[in-house]
C-alpha cells in the first residue's frame, strides 16, 4: 500500500457540537483533507505547537515527552495513520535510537502533536484517505472552510462518530474586544489553561 503524505491545515471547532475538535490534514500533493475528531486537551497541545506565539510556563505532557526522548538520544522519524476501524483513526509512531528502529502504537492525535515537535513528516496509506477523505467547500471571499460543511462531515456517526477523548463545552469571546482578548489571552496562559488561551487566540485571528 502506498503511503501519502499530510500536512496540517488546522484545528476546527464545531458550531453544532459543544466540545467537538477536528483536526485537518491536508493531503500534500492533492486536495482532499482527512478530518479527525480530537480530544480537547490533545488539540490544545497541537495548538500551542503550532501557534508559536503561545509560551507555556511549564512543559506540557507532549514537550515532557519530547524532552525526555532527546534526553535518551531517540528520535521521532514520522508518524504513519494505518488504520481506521469505526470512526477511530489508529497510529504508529516510528523511532530511532542508535540506528535500531522501533515501532510504537499511539492515538492519532498524540502521535501528531509529537510529530510537530519533533517536525517529523506524517503519512497516511492511500486506502484510508479514499475512504475518509473529503473536499471541504471554501469560501471564495478568504478561501476560509465552511463551517456548515465541516459540521455535516462531524456529525456523521458512521465515519467520524467517535471522538479519542470526552471534551467540554468552549466559551465564545465574540463579544470581547481586542484588547479584552490580549489581557484574557495573557491571563489564560499565566494560569496554564492552555485550551482557553488556544480558543482566545483563534478569536484573535479571527478579527
Amino acid at each position: 500500500m502506498s503511503l501519502v503524505k499530510l500536512s496540517i491545515k488546522g484545528i476546527s471547532y464545531s458550531q453544532t457540537q459543544n466540545g467537538a475538535y477536528a483536526l485537518i490534514l491536508n493531503e500534500v500533493d492533492g486536495e482532499r483533507k482527512l478530518p479527525i475528531v480530537i480530544g480537547a486537551f490533545e488539540a490544545q497541545s497541537i495548538a500551542i505547537a503550532l501557534e508559536k506565539e503561545i509560551k507555556p510556563p511549564r512543559p506540557l505532557t507532549h514537550d515532557l515527552f519530547k524532552n525526555f526522548a532527546e534526553r535518551f538520544d531517540i528520535v521521532v522519524k514520522q508518524v504513519i495513520i494505518h488504520k481506521l476501524v469505526d470512526g477511530v483513526f489508529y497510529s504508529s509512531i516510528i523511532c530511532e535510537r542508535d540506528k535500531i528502529e522501533e515501532i510504537i502504537d499511539a492515538r492519532t492525535s498524540d502521535a501528531i502533536a509529537l510529530a510537530l515537535r519533533f517536525k517529523a513528516p506524517i503519512f497516511t496509506y492511500k486506502n484510508i484517505l479514499d475512504k475518509a477523505g473529503i473536499h471541504l467547500k471554501t469560501n471564495p471571499n478568504d478561501g476560509t472552510k465552511d463551517p456548515q460543511d465541516l459540521d455535516e462531515v462531524l456529525s456523521n456517526p458512521e465515519t467520524f462518530g467517535h471522538t479519542e477523548e470526552s471534551n467540554t463545552a468552549g466559551e465564545t469571546y465574540s463579544k470581547h474586544s481586542i484588547q479584552e482578548l490580549n489581557e484574557l489571552l495573557e491571563q489564560a496562559v499565566s494560569d496554564e489553561n492552555y485550551e482557553k488561551a488556544a480558543k482566545i487566540r483563534d478569536e484573535i485571528s479571527k478579527r
